[in-house]
């Protein structure tokens, strides 16, 4: 039986696929997997179920996963693609129920500031956000599964991946917005039975990686199968996927992976 269940609710670029006003090849393909909204994930567990970013299209990621339950929210980065679904949070609140924030102290920060309406303590009532801010300084529990941030380098800036740990296995790392992977980071994920990584399109790109740079990490990594997720419209789901090496696929919309 699976340990966890990973669902990828979105596996876009920040502008999604189709783009507005575009009718290039990608964006106007009748395959659904062409179809992408922001990247986020949402993972289950025996214990409890948590979401990895919130972006702008959360409220209709979980309206199509048919999400009910929502035990915390852990963010990579506060550009706005990864976290402008935030108030639609407010619909696992509803009885009054606290739900904990995990952010760096920068995200937080901009969290804070950007939605200060759910932090300042002045709507403290069932039907709004109601969260309970915990910045992340080191690994951390979400039931039994262990929560390590990655710092990786996202252009400038500087944005968490996550490992995933249950019982001392390396179930996955998720790498949704990167340029740079550490060597650090590299020997942390080592081995790790899923990687999820940023493969943006095939030409260079200054804050994220193209497919080949993708698969330099893979050759390091060597897990035991990878997902690429946060594609731009220049890459289609079956051409790309076709070219691509053994246990290397492309991740889509509703993708559901048991570890």
């Amino acid at each position: 039986m699976a340990e966890l269940i990973l669902t990828f609710l979105g596996t876009g670029t920040s502008q999604g696929i189709p783009l507005i006003g575009c009718e290039c090849t990608v964006c106007s393909s009748t395959d659904p997997r062409d179809q992408r909204t922001r990247a986020s994930v949402y993972i289950e567990s025996p214990e409890c179920s948590w979401v990895i970013d919130t972006g702008n299209d959360f409220r209709a990621q979980c309206l199509r996963e048919k999400i009910k339950r929502m035990d915390a929210v852990v963010y990579t980065h506060s550009h706005t693609d990864h976290i402008m679904g935030f108030d639609d949070l407010r619909a696992f609140c509803l009885t009054g129920k606290k739900i904990p924030i995990y952010a760096s102290p920068e995200t937080m920060a901009d969290l804070k500031r950007i939605f200060s309406f759910a932090f300042d303590g002045e709507n403290q009532l069932p039907g709004y956000i109601l969260p309970e801010p915990h910045e992340i300084w080191g690994s951390f529990m979400l039931g039994k599964t262990e929560l390590t941030p990655l710092q990786i380098k996202h252009g400038r800036a500087h944005v968490y991946g996550y490992l995933l740990r249950r019982n001392d296995q390396r179930l996955a790392a998720y790498l949704s917005d990167c340029k740079e992977i550490p060597e650090d980071v590299i020997r942390q994920i080592e081995g790790t039975q899923v990687l999820i990584i940023d493969a943006l399109r095939h030409r260079l790109h200054p804050t994220h990686l193209t497919v080949n740079e993708a698969l330099e990490i893979v050759s390091k990594v060597q897990p035991g199968q990878t997902w690429f997720t946060h594609l731009c419209h220049e890459l289609s789901h079956a051409e790309t996927e076709r070219n691509l090496p053994t246990g290397v696929r492309i991740a889509y919309d509703g993708l559901k992976l048991h570890l």
